[in-house]
């Protein structure tokens, strides 16, 4: 295991007022069963996945917020038994309550009705400037930051669990990251997610429902904060335990975990918004800007050895094909298999040089070289001749071009994991080229395909699954409404847009009420693949494999 010390530079917490409550708790909540030393021995706070619900009684009865949520943190492990009436108290400070408010709800209520009802206290005590979504999960991200336990200790923790098994270590490292509500499972839950069997692989399909929109309110004040530059960026380690303000979230509850990445330091965390099983992000220690270079390649090998039931991949880094965070180096990655990695090579290529790495073009709709062998240094030596031999590569019949007026156009979204025993890489080639009939990218979802999907394509789109705006929930609804009575689309401001392509599809079904959804939502399926093909560099035809192999005949 690789050394996870590191200096700890976290706020304490304020701890232990309103002494004056402590008779009065005696009444209300257990006392201590065991010890802090000896809740660390059993496995320490939450290793196993727990459900946020306290466990249930013999019948329901109503009990108090605020003391329902210290039950919570002890049923998850987040604290101890002995831990009670120090939790209770830490609470009550940022209620700025002298003794338990009266707030009741039914004991087996969730923690997002707890933390509901706990921030509508706020905001009637004027704790809470104003009744917003901002302004709620700053106050409730505060809350469970009071309750989750110090970065020492989940380090600790992550580390003995390591020295099992990586799997071990991870299993209970999401399970936390849920159990502090830094992954808000209630909104993730919201998230609408099907599959769709396409030409290629059967691809994921999401509408992104997770992230509440912000308040005009919120928005407003914002603009009137002064500039800072702390923390420097959402991926910063100075993100742990900071409490947020209008334009940055709040991140008490966050823990994040140090690793060593090809010998520099990194750290480990989930993301909150979680669109696939454990999406984790391991991050650069330092505010450094993204790069795919020789070492990108060794560090995402040097990943998935230490965690080799995880995938790994970093997005590309130039613009247009880049993702949303190009100025701080990272990965995304997690355990789950994607449509991407279950594609088969459809046309086998040998390097020169490199006979002993297995090596061909994946079939999928993007131009993906797939590259494999048992020892790591190879994989990263030829995927380093092939990034350089595209950066440079130009081939005007085809139209890619590695540079106009001094502008770099070509990279690679690359992608690691560990298969069979092997080592595993996907280069996914991109090319950032603009023109005038496609001014966002002519390796883009051309803008036929707007109505359903316009943004960049990076990583997790890559792979086969799409990440849809939350538009698309009514939008798609209206769509297939209209379909089931007849109604013209193109009367309607959520269908207009829709009309083109739900003509052309409709023909092909029996549309009725009963149907009509699902028809939806497998041709938008099946659009979201023709978006991966809009932003492949060669065409899914003969041409653009014969162009394919002129590039790998280059290498």
């Amino acid at each position: 295991m690789r050394d996870f010390r590191r200096n700890k530079n976290m706020t304490t917490a304020r701890i232990f007022r309103r002494n004056q409550i402590i008779s009065m708790l005696s009444s209300l909540l257990p006392q201590a069963g065991r010890s802090a030393p000896a809740r660390l021995k059993e496995g320490g706070f939450g290793r196993k996945i727990m459900t946020d619900l306290p466990p249930k009684g013999a019948g329901e009865k109503n009990m108090n917020a605020v003391v329902h949520l210290v039950n919570y943190a002890v049923n998850t492990g987040l604290i101890a038994d002995c831990e009670r009436t120090w939790a209770l108290n830490t609470l009550l400070d940022v209620l700025k309550a002298d003794a338990l408010p009266e707030l009741e709800l039914n004991e087996n209520a969730g923690l997002a009705e707890t933390l509901d009802v706990l921030c509508d206290y706020a905001y009637e005590k004027g704790l809470i400037p104003e009744n917003t979504v901002t302004y709620r999960d700053l106050f409730d991200t505060e809350l469970m930051g009071r309750l989750t336990p110090r970065p020492a200790e989940v380090i600790s923790r992550f580390e003995a669990l390591y020295a099992e098994s990586p799997k071990a270590a991870t299993d209970w490292y999401y399970a936390f990251a849920q159990n502090t509500n830094y992954i808000r499972r209630e909104r993730c839950a919201k998230d609408l997610r099907w599959k769709v069997d396409t030409a290629y692989e059967e691809m994921d399909i999401s509408i992104n429902l997770s992230k509440p929109e912000k308040d005009p309110k919120d928005i407003a004040a914002a603009r009137n904060l002064p500039a800072s530059n702390y923390p420097r960026c959402l991926l910063c380690a100075e993100n742990e335990g900071y409490a947020g303000r209008l334009n940055h979230p709040a991140r008490q509850n966050l823990r994040i975990v140090p690793i060593t990445i090809n010998e520099k330091p990194w750290f480990l965390q989930y993301s909150p918004y979680v669109y696939y099983n454990e999406h984790c992000i391991c991050f650069n220690s330092a505010h450094t800007p993204m790069k795919i270079d020789r070492d990108t390649f060794a560090k995402l090998l040097d990943f998935v050895h230490q965690f080799p039931h995880y995938f790994v991949g970093s997005n590309a880094d130039l613009p247009i094909v880049g993702g949303s965070i190009l100025a701080h180096d990272h990965f995304q990655g997690g355990h789950y298999s994607f449509a991407m990695e279950r594609a088969p090579i459809e046309t086998e290529f040998t390097f020169p040089g490199f006979e002993d790495v297995s090596a061909g073009i994946v079939n999928w709709p993007m131009s993906v070289v797939r590259i494999a062998a048992k020892e790591r240094e190879r994989l990263i030596a030829l995927a380093d001749r092939i990034l350089n031999a595209w950066r440079a590569y130009t081939d005007a019949d085809a139209v890619i071009f590695a540079e106009t007026e001094g502008v770099p156009h070509n990279t690679v979204t690359s992608i690691a994991r560990m298969r069979d025993g092997k080592y595993e890489l996907d280069l996914v080639l991109r090319n950032n080229l603009t023109t005038e009939e496609h001014p966002l990218g002519l390796y883009h979802p051309h803008a036929a395909l707007h109505h359903i999907k316009k943004e960049n394509i990076g990583l997790i789109e890559v792979m086969g699954l799409a990440v849809l705006p939350a538009r698309l929930k009514t939008e798609l609804t209206a769509v297939a409404a209209a379909l089931a009575s007849g109604r013209s689309l193109r009367e309607d401001p959520l269908t207009e847009k829709h009309a083109d392509w739900a003509e052309q599809f409709a023909p092909q079904y029996r549309i009725t009420a009963d149907n009509a959804f699902e028809i939806v939502r497998k041709e938008t399926g099946l659009v979201f693949a023709k978006v991966l093909e809009d932003a492949g560099v060669y065409r899914r035809n003969e041409a653009g494999k014969q162009a394919f192999l002129r590039f790998l005949e280059t290498v």
